[in-house]
């Protein structure tokens, strides 16, 4: 149960990224490089202060981590310019189920037919709450980065169930990320309004850095599979926290595709046992 309840917090943290992106870029009208480096910036400060308050752990360069994260949170940010939230959120994590699920194979993880089966009931549901008709297509461009950044956390989630201390990796891959963020916002000066800022900072301090520590911490316990098709619940809960904070409206057909992806979650996870790894 305390393994379930952190997954869920951590998948609460990164719908509210998706929140808080949309609004910071919409309603306050920031731009995409600003809002991507502060986020990364204020993640890598809250990092490194909790680490020193620890008085365990070291920054250390890591190039996997580092690389992944940059080019997630720039794909991220730039994507959502073009794209709408619904269509932006199905193609992340439509790509990085994929991602993780090769990622699972070529470890050689043997993932039950049950998992295939609640991962295509997912999928489905958030293909009836999310694609755009066909009189709005996705804008080929945003669709292209938002893959571009799928790929990436995919490799930075495989990439840290290895890591020994979450806090201390995760702390390491915003520091080293912020250089090369900071310079691509110097480089196109797009608009850094105040509340803007201070969605990024929300962005970057707690449900970037902290949410992404954690989520270092709780995947040595699961498998990478079972990760992926956690994380489809994300644009589920992205959109009911747009209902919330942003007065989206609350229809038929979310309530629908809900159900659909946490159904298929729980047809995924029919075997409790397989959700924790055995040593």
């Amino acid at each position: 149960m305390r393994l379930i309840l952190t997954v869920t917090l951590v998948m609460i943290a990164f719908a509210a990224n998706s929140v808080l992106n949309r609004m910071a870029l919409v309603g306050a009208e920031m731009g995409p490089a600003s809002f991507a480096a502060v986020r990364l910036l204020s993640g890598a400060i809250a990092l490194w202060l909790l680490i020193r308050l620890r008085r365990s752990g070291r920054i250390a360069f890591d190039a996997m981590g580092a690389g992944s994260l940059l080019v997630y949170a720039i794909g991220f940010s730039f994507a959502y310019v073009t794209l709408d939230a619904g269509a932006g959120a199905l193609i992340l994590f439509g790509v990085v189920q994929v991602t993780m699920f090769a990622g699972a194979l070529i470890a050689g993880e043997t993932v039950p037919a049950r998992r295939y089966v609640g991962a295509a009931m997912a999928l489905i549901g958030l293909a009836y709450l999310l694609w755009p008709s066909a009189a709005v297509a996705p804008d080929l461009g945003g669709a292209a980065l938002m893959v571009i950044a799928a790929i990436a956390w995919g490799i930075y989630s495989l990439h840290g169930r290895g890591a020994s201390d979450p806090l201390a990796l995760t702390g390491s891959n915003f520091v080293f990320a912020v250089p090369v963020g900071v310079l691509i916002a110097l480089i196109w000066r797009d608009a850094m309004p105040v509340d803007g800022v201070v969605l990024a900072v929300l962005a970057g301090a707690i449900t970037s850095g902290l949410g992404y520590a954690l989520w270092y911490h709780v995947l040595p316990q699961i498998t990478p599979s079972v990760a992926a098709v956690a994380q489809l619940t994300v644009p589920v809960i992205a959109v009911l926290g747009g209902v919330v904070f942003l007065s989206e409206p609350l229809t038929i057909q979310l309530v629908i595709a809900a159900c659909l992806v946490l159904g298929g979650i729980v047809v995924s996870l029919i075997s409790i046992s397989a959700l924790v790894r055995r040593s």
